[in-house]
């Protein structure tokens, strides 16, 4: 059924008792849509009667859409096989647990098979199915390889310094990210040519020095890939580059929020030193997430995931994650350090978990409209008392649940 007719098209309400819109708590909110776009949004009783085919919730939580900007798969798909069934499918899963916004990540991968991963997924990006590529590779330092094929990893300088130029081609225009290590060879002209193509530039996988780092978002590097895991630590006498990326009020960092990838400590550390607007939460998700304990692939490397936990076949080697965007908001809560301000703990902790799961991500991939704003597509998440997800909706239709 549909709601009442607007002036462009059928017309929807959206009320609940807690809605977060991204800049403020609404108790009660509700949400006007309008042809898959948000027309008007309110705290407060709706501006006129709910009528049949409108969203009442009542006692639920409604947040925008989360943004997922650096995952590989889910549901048993991965994007780096780069098929029609596997993206669909890794897309799928994900949706039904928040995410309506997706970058397809690749792991490093040879020349050819790269181009073929980029040919596919930049079909995928013009029908909206994903949102952008981000390259994770293959021009990634060989000691924090983490869980890539160090066969495929290479300088962007070297042996062949046109490649980025032929990928960035290639994509025409839908790689949104590329993560380099900005120590290597070509680095630094390689970071300036993804800035050119106006894709972001992200540091990681990586062993730089913080002088190195600093050189790399002075050219334009503007994202920390996953902050802390695959990157030098931090040492009293050679800062690298996690201290050089928190410190630069230009930089966005990525944490991987599962319980697994860093200590909660750290998270609330970095949050408090870089304030609400420069953390975004990423899953670092790879074909496992939703799937049960066994064996998977990221890549050409085997993956075992025993305990929810991915690890490269054989090694202790940390491949990915298993998670899942509403786990990172849950986390998000149970980890806040909002604090307060001129709102409440309860609802500057809420505000902080959208941001970094949704406006701060969409935002560091310039995604044009963040969070649920007038004039932005209608993407929401509905959470229950517990804030497990019940509902999903993109561009106003449900998408999961119900």
């Amino acid at each position: 059924m549909t709601g009442p007719t607007g002036p462009t098209g059928p017309t929807r309400l959206v009320t609940a008792d807690v809605l977060v819109t991204g800049d403020e708590v609404l108790r009660p909110g509700w949400v006007e849509v309008t042809d898959g776009t948000v027309t008007a949004l309110g705290a407060g009783e709706p501006p006129r009667p709910t009528a049949d085919g409108d969203l009442v919730l009542g006692a639920a939580t409604v947040v925008p859409g989360f943004v997922d900007m650096h995952v590989h798969g889910g549901g048993g798909g991965a994007f780096p096989v780069a098929t029609d069934e596997e993206t669909a499918t890794a897309v799928a899963m994900h949706a039904a647990h928040g995410t309506t916004t997706i970058m397809a990540s690749l792991v490093s991968a040879h020349p050819g098979e790269l181009l073929r991963e980029v040919d596919v997924l930049s079909r995928h990006v013009r029908d909206g199915l994903v949102a952008g590529i981000h390259l994770e590779g293959p021009w990634l330092a060989p000691s924090k390889k983490g869980a890539h094929d160090p066969t495929a990893l290479r300088h962007p300088g070297h042996p062949d310094a046109g490649e980025l130029a032929r990928v960035l081609d290639a994509a025409d225009g839908t790689v949104r990210m590329v993560t380099i290590a900005p120590e290597l060879d070509g680095a630094l002209d390689a970071v300036r040519q993804v800035v050119d193509a106006g894709a972001v530039a992200a540091v990681g996988h990586t062993d730089a020095s913080y002088e190195q780092t600093i050189a790399a978002i002075d050219a334009g590097a503007r994202v920390g890939t996953h902050l802390f895991n695959a990157m030098r630590p931090v040492h009293h006498r050679e800062p690298g580059p996690v201290t050089a990326l928190v410190e630069d009020p230009r930089v966005t960092v990525e944490m991987i929020g599962d319980g697994v990838h860093l200590h909660p400590a750290l998270y609330r550390g970095v949050c408090e030193l870089v304030g609400p607007d420069r953390v975004t939460l990423v899953t670092d998700a790879m074909a496992a997430a939703g799937m049960p304990d066994g064996s998977y692939s990221l890549g050409t490397l085997g993956v075992d995931v025993t305990g929810g936990v991915a690890h490269v076949a054989g090694t202790d080697t940390i491949a990915g994650s298993t998670a899942t965007m509403d786990q990172l908001f849950r986390f998000a809560v149970a980890h806040s350090c909002p604090g307060g301000g001129d709102v409440s703990d309860a609802d500057a902790t809420l505000l902080q978990a959208v941001r970094q799961t949704s406006v701060n991500p969409a935002r560091a991939v310039g995604f044009p409209v963040v969070g649920l704003q007038v004039g932005g597509r209608a993407d929401m998440v509905v959470l229950d008392a517990d804030l497990q997800v019940t509902t999903v909706l993109r561009g106003g239709t449900v998408v999961a649940g119900g």
